[in-house]
């Protein structure tokens, strides 16, 4: 019989599944809940051996959402009950200094998650739900949070420690901690096997770049930088946010704008980067602006790509060099125009594509750089779910974690 995990990414009001095959580390169905306690009704999309089933209805929480999924799959398949499912993974994007390894699911964890929401308001408090609900819904199954910010907890202290007074970083534990770990790991472990290089003293920038965007600096696989920072706002300019910014723009909008915190929260992470310069988020609306010689969309570009080059190049130095850099996520992995520019840049460098292969769209992890490229280039797909699979399966086979939560029935 198969071994699948059930991959879980609670969001405040989106809730994403996939059943995982361990062995093929396939999706063998998927599905996506959204709009949960909006006034319009919300919807559900389940889909399984290319067949697609819609729903539209009111959604008032996380619980009703969950339990929609779980008849989703008696109702259209594959029913869970044969499915062979040793555990259900939960993403969860803040750690903080708590969890630098995945948990069992138990009241104390959900309970610590929750804690950690203060870092991350908008991931924690969706994804401890989730994982309540669904350990009430299958009692049997062992549950496990995996935790973006784990990865990055390896980072050396010069790379997570900001400059800020002291006393104060401590008492409110701010650091460096990073996100998209779960695929900045996933990544670095499989580029020595796609570019022919041992993994030994292998240094790699792993470009994760979709509508959140980050990058990472890997020797031999263990994290050495990352953009990312106490939360996703830093770094990169993403869809949505600012990335990189003069702290003190803060106190300057506080002072002239009299915005509030929650306003400027909302400022920075929804309102800014591409949609912020643009109207929109979305790359592709962006290259539509550009064709059509819109000036605000020409310079949101260039300031995305400035800022990627600018992190590879601070990456290189850190490191000492670079062997391998690697394109993935929504942009890194479909947008050729992107990659293209980042790597044009870099020709000084020794950087040197084949413009046919980056061209050539593919599902395939693959090389796109020219032969006498001084850098090995590459496309990989991220597989987060799979990742989060193979962590919560490790977990539910032993039946404990490495805080010394065990898995009762």
């Amino acid at each position: 019989m198969a071994k699948t995990v059930l991959v879980i990414n609670s969001g405040s009001s989106s809730i994403k599944y996939q059943l995982v095959d361990l062995e093929s580390g396939e999706g063998l169905a998927s599905g996506l809940v959204e709009k949960i306690g909006e006034p319009t009704d919300g919807h559900y999309k389940h889909e399984y051996q290319g067949a697609k089933h819609e729903l539209n209805e009111p959604i008032h929480d996380h619980e009703e959402g969950l339990k929609r999924v779980l008849g989703l799959f008696e109702e259209y398949g594959p029913n869970l009950n044969t499915a062979g499912i040793v555990a259900v993974g939960h993403r969860v994007v803040q750690g903080g200094a708590v969890f630098p390894k995945p948990a069992l699911v138990n009241d104390k964890t959900i309970g610590k998650v929750k804690d950690l929401a203060v870092l991350a308001p908008l991931h924690n408090g969706p994804e401890a739900t989730g994982a309540e609900v669904m350990r009430a819904l299958l009692p049997d199954v062992p549950q496990v949070f995996v935790f973006d910010s784990s990865f990055f907890f390896q980072l050396p202290k010069e790379a997570s420690t900001y400059a800020l007074n002291k006393d104060i970083a401590e008492k409110y534990h701010i650091r460096r901690y990073g996100a998209h770990g779960t695929s900045h790991e996933f990544i670095g472990s499989v580029v020595p096997g796609v570019v022919g290089k041992p993994a030994e003293g292998l240094k790699q920038i792993v470009l994760h770049i979709g509508n959140g965007a980050s990058a990472s600096a890997q020797i031999s696989g263990v994290p050495v930088d990352t953009s990312m920072g106490l939360t996703p706002l830093e770094g990169l300019v993403m869809g949505g946010r600012t990335g990189d910014i003069d702290p003190a723009v803060v106190f300057h909008l506080i002072r002239n704008a009299h915005l509030t915190v929650d306003e400027l929260d909302t400022l920075f992470n929804k309102r800014s980067g591409l949609t912020g310069m643009t109207g929109f988020g979305d790359m592709r609306e962006i290259h539509r602006l550009i064709a059509e010689g819109n000036e605000d969309a020409k310079l949101a570009l260039a300031v995305y790509v400035h800022r990627i080059v600018g992190y590879i190049g601070n990456y290189t130095a850190q490191m000492g060099g670079l062997d391998v850099l690697t394109f993935t996520a929504g942009v890194g992995e479909n947008d050729e125009i992107v990659r293209r520019m980042v790597c044009h840049k870099l020709a000084p460098f020794g950087v040197k594509l084949d413009e046919q292969k980056n061209d050539t769209r593919s599902k395939e992890p693959r090389i796109i750089s020219a032969p006498d490229s001084k850098v090995t280039v590459a496309v990989i797909p991220t597989n987060e779910e799979l990742a989060i699979a193979r962590k919560s399966a490790a977990i539910a086979a032993e039946g404990k974690d490495t805080y010394g939560n065990v898995f009762s029935r």
